[in-house]
């Protein structure tokens, strides 16, 4: 039980495959009752709790033998989609047991895409909390293929935990946390500045048995959120009351401090990596303004060398430099042939206004 008052009121917490999952892929169903119990307690006093878990392909391995030789998309697809049923109903009847009613939502990276269909997420996944219902999210893997797929549930709760404007954002791994591989004690690190940027020094790269992605990913995505305001949690989601623990400020595993917190469209725009339609190159001027931090700059179209790709206004954006480094991301304010037609003039309005842009560098 937790001791006093929870450090957050809103939280999304994210479950890998390997904390739910034994090494055979089927469902650890002792693991799962004792996460459901946690966030029932969380409920209780009052915090608000969107669940993102992965295991829909391992729960599909404990039920289906495939025939013949599928390719490995299809075999993703039929397993995915037979597991997602079983996940669902094992969250579905050990929430019940709580008196707690859950919402499924399987969702694809097209979904963050546009700014319209990204609003509406948002609506859903304030009313279900408005209702006191625990929405349980997965990527719909049964339709996500190659480019459409996220690198993993990480990348889809991070999406999540930026949209809708949570306090804290808790990894459940199946490791304690980020150890420092430097000191050859491989002592956890505690506490991660949002100014670290070094991570491979700590970590070994590699994936998890049966999820896509790893550490390395996780790390990424946690400073990403960092920077916007929301305090990140790694940490293992077998160790008993863990939750309880994260929320009573134990704070168990690796943390990740967060910065001043961000708002508006920004939150949107710091996720949409990949989802750019078009880009574009600056100047060092340009870049010099953006990146400097002494001031919220816009980017004119007097710092535009060059344009890549068509898009329309509104879309989304890379900003790069001269030597190809990626500066950033944001809304344009232009289309792709309107922009080619005043790049390097001075007295326009902004190609990308301060408030649509997120700069990474």
């Amino acid at each position: 039980m937790m001791n006093r008052n929870p450090i957050y009121q809103k939280i999304v917490i994210k479950v890998g495959t390997n904390v739910i999952t034994g090494k055979d892929g089927r469902l650890d169903t002792g693991v799962l009752a004792q996460l459901t119990c946690q966030i029932a307690e969380l409920h209780k006093q009052g915090v608000q709790v969107i669940l993102v878990s992965s295991g829909a392909v391992g729960a599909g391995r404990s039920i289906v033998t495939l025939a013949g030789n599928l390719p490995p998309v299809a075999t993703r697809q039929v397993l995915s989609a037979t597991g997602q049923i079983r996940l669902i109903n094992t969250y579905t009847d050990m929430f019940a047991d709580h008196g707690l009613i859950t919402a499924q939502i399987l969702v694809t990276k097209e979904d963050f895409r546009d700014r319209v269909h990204y609003l509406n997420m948002r609506t859903c996944f304030a009313s279900l909390l408005h209702q006191h219902i625990i929405p349980v999210v997965n990527e719909n893997d049964a339709v996500s293929v190659t480019e459409l797929m996220f690198t993993d549930n990480d990348e889809l709760s991070g999406l999540i935990a930026s949209m809708m404007h949570v306090d804290g954002y808790i990894i459940l791994s199946h490791v304690d946390g980020l150890f420092d591989m430097k000191t050859g004690n491989s002592a956890i690190i505690r506490e991660i500045s949002p100014s670290e940027k070094h991570f491979h020094q700590y970590i070994a790269p590699g994936k998890s048995e049966f999820g896509r992605g790893g550490m390395l990913t996780k790390c990424h995505i946690a400073q990403k959120l960092s920077r916007l305001g929301i305090t990140v949690h790694i940490a293992n989601g077998k160790t008993p009351d863990i939750l309880l623990s994260i929320l009573d400020g134990k704070c168990p595993g690796t943390t990740f401090l967060p910065e001043k917190p961000t708002y508006g469209p920004k939150r949107w725009i710091a996720h949409t990596e990949g989802m750019e339609k078009g880009s574009v190159t600056i100047n060092d001027g340009a870049r010099s303004a953006l990146t400097s931090g002494e001031r919220a700059n816009s980017l004119l179209p007097v710092g535009i060398e060059s344009v890549q790709g068509t898009f329309f206004k509104g879309d989304i954006v890379k900003i790069c430099a001269t030597d190809g480094t990626v500066l950033g991301y944001g809304m344009a304010g232009y289309n792709s042939e309107k922009t080619r037609s005043i790049l390097g003039q001075k007295g326009q309005k902004p190609f990308i206004h301060y408030d649509y842009l997120y700069i990474i560098q």
